[in-house]
Parts: C-alpha cells; sequence; structure tokens
C-alpha cells in the first residue's frame, strides 16, 4: 500500500513507519520536525518536512490511505499557545479531510486520545460512553472526531482513541508515565507518585503500532475504537518498575484529575491481540539505559522542548 502518515518523526509514528516499512509497504511521512527526525533511510521510505497546516501542499494523490497522528499532544502543552493546538488538532484536520475528499483518497485513520472522556468513575469506559473533556486539549481531540465522522460519508474512516502509551521509541519520550517513573528509578531510585490511586489506561508503543497495521488490514471495521489493554493504578506502575530496579516510591500532591478505566473489548473482538504491556515497555527502557543506547534529552520532553523551540500558531508567526 501507499501510505501517507502525517506525524511519523514522532513517538508513536517512528514504531510505526518502521512497521509499515517492515511488511512492505511504500511511506511518505510528512512531519513537521519539532522533536527531530530519528527515522533511519530505506528505499521505500520519503520524508517531507513540512507543518499540518499546509494541507494544500501535501502528497495526497495517489495514496492508498492517510493516517494522521499529528497533533499537539497533551494539556500542558496546549496551554502554551491554545490557538496553535486549534489549528494543527482541528482545523488543519478538517482541511485534511476536504482534501482527502477532492483528491479521492479512499481511506483515513485518524488518532484521537482516552483522554477525550475526562473523568469517570465507571468499570467500563467504552466507545459508547459520554465524552466530558476536562481540558483545552481534551476539547481539541473531541472536535476533531465530531468533525471527521461528518466526512464519515465520503472515506473510509477509522478513529482510534488510545490510552496512555509506554515503551521504547527511535523519537524517545520520558513524558509519559511508565518511561517517566522508569527513568526516574534508574536515576535516582526514587519514584515520585502524585496519587497512587490514580488509574491509567496503559498501550505498549509496539502494540499501538500493531493497531493501525490491524486497522489497515480490515478496512470493514469503521468507526471509533479504543485502544487500551490495561487499567492500572500509578501506584501498580511504580510497583511494576520497582521489579525491575529497586526504588523508594514517594507519594506526592496530583496535579492531574484525570482517571478513568478504558474498555477496549470493541477492538478485541474484531480480533485484534495485544502482545505487549507495561512490565515489557519497563523491560526494554531499563536494558536499554544500561547498555548505554538510551539518552535523557532536552527533545524527550515535549513541554520542556517547545519552550525552548516554540512553534507558534499562524497568527502568531
Amino acid at each position: 500500500m501507499k501510505i501517507l502518515l502525517i506525524g511519523g518523526c514522532g513517538y508513536a509514528g517512528s514504531v510505526l513507519t518502521g512497521r509499515l516499512l517492515e511488511r512492505g509497504d511504500d511511506v511518505t511521512v510528512v512531519d513537521a520536525e519539532w522533536f527531530g527526525n530519528f527515522l533511519k533511510p530505506h528505499t521505500r521510505l520519503k520524508t517531507v518536512k513540512m507543518d499540518v497546516r499546509e494541507t494544500g501542499r501535501l502528497p495526497l494523490e495517489g495514496m492508498d490511505a492517510v493516517i494522521n497522528l499529528a497533533n499537539v499532544a497533551n494539556d500542558v502543552c496546549v496551554l502554551l499557545d491554545p490557538l496553535l493546538s486549534w489549528e494543527v488538532n482541528v482545523l488543519a484536520v478538517m482541511q485534511l479531510a476536504e482534501h482527502c475528499v477532492r483528491l479521492g483518497v479512499p481511506r483515513m485513520l485518524h488518532a484521537s486520545s482516552g483522554s477525550v472522556y475526562g473523568l469517570s468513575d465507571a468499570e467500563r469506559v467504552t466507545e459508547d460512553t459520554e465524552l466530558k473533556p476536562i481540558s483545552v486539549y481534551n476539547e481539541t481531540k473531541m472536535v476533531a472526531e465530531r468533525v471527521l465522522l461528518s466526512y464519515a460519508g465520503d472515506f473510509n474512516l477509522q478513529i482510534i482513541r488510545p490510552g496512555t502509551i509506554c515503551g521504547l521509541s527511535p523519537r524517545m519520550r520520558f513524558d509519559l508515565v511508565v518511561n517517566m517513573f522508569t527513568l526516574q528509578a534508574l536515576q535516582n531510585g526514587i519514584i515520585t507518585v502524585f496519587d497512587e490511586r490514580q488509574v491509567r489506561p496503559a498501550i505498549h508503543v509496539d502494540d499501538m503500532a500493531e493497531v493501525y497495521l490491524f486497522m489497515l488490514d480490515h478496512p470493514e471495521h469503521q468507526g471509533t475504537f479504543n485502544a487500551a489493554f490495561q487499567n492500572v493504578t500509578l501506584g501498580e506502575i511504580a510497583q511494576a518498575v520497582t521489579k525491575h530496579v529497586p526504588s523508594e516510591v514517594k507519594k506526592s500532591k496530583a496535579d492531574d484529575p484525570r482517571s478513568y478505566r478504558m474498555c477496549s473489548d470493541k477492538l478485541l473482538g474484531l480480533g485484534f491481540k495485544p502482545r505487549k504491556g507495561i512490565d515489557d515497555a519497563v523491560r526494554a527502557i531499563v536494558e536499554a539505559s544500561r547498555a548505554g543506547t538510551l539518552k535523557d534529552e532536552d527533545h524527550c520532553y515535549n513541554i520542556r522542548w517547545m519552550k525552548q523551540h516554540p512553534p507558534h500558531s499562524a497568527q502568531r508567526s
């Protein structure tokens, strides 16, 4: 297949790019490269450094599918420049859909977020659960979904709502809870837990890539799909890390009120089988760190890097 992967240099995108190439797809990656480009050269890989907001320049013609992973990710980054976030997370998505229709691109896969559910005490947060966004970031992801659903009759549409992703990636992130706790243990021997009772739905980054491959192989399954296969408390995540790196667990006041359990039975019912979990993510990070192949650098933290190298909304440019 000829795939346009928007955001293919990112944390999940870098892993997905590698898997698409492994299975024989021709991949064009479009990415603004805010956090760099760690993709290895490949004969079937073309990379285009470009902002997704330049939708009129996207190389859409002849593509069999578009996978859109581009977004301003997480609450704190969105608050740096809310207008930028609306432009990237919503306006660019609408314009992308328009261009796909005009150029006859038959399929779009879009990365939303499990955070659109906001706060929920429900044991089973399914795709039909009411969305209650509690931040600007959550709102942008919800609105983007609704925009895309208005185009559902114009092309094949699959929307994925991932949980918190974890594990190794060429473009590593240490601002995601499993990765962050593991790094804290390795560097300090102390894990700081904000509220050990808070629940996070988790998915390994390798499984995240496999979800997109699975959906590419099953165009008959359209709609919205949760993608998180472990619902664990922050305390349980910390304990999982201590099994690999003996550490002290310290409690701190929470500054993030999110707590929710995602149910991914819809995706599992289609035949998708996750292969990895939190334990695999922690083990791989520990092994890479001890082997000296994993570095703790500023670009591994979205908010830190964006403060140092701020992209701007069109109004501020």
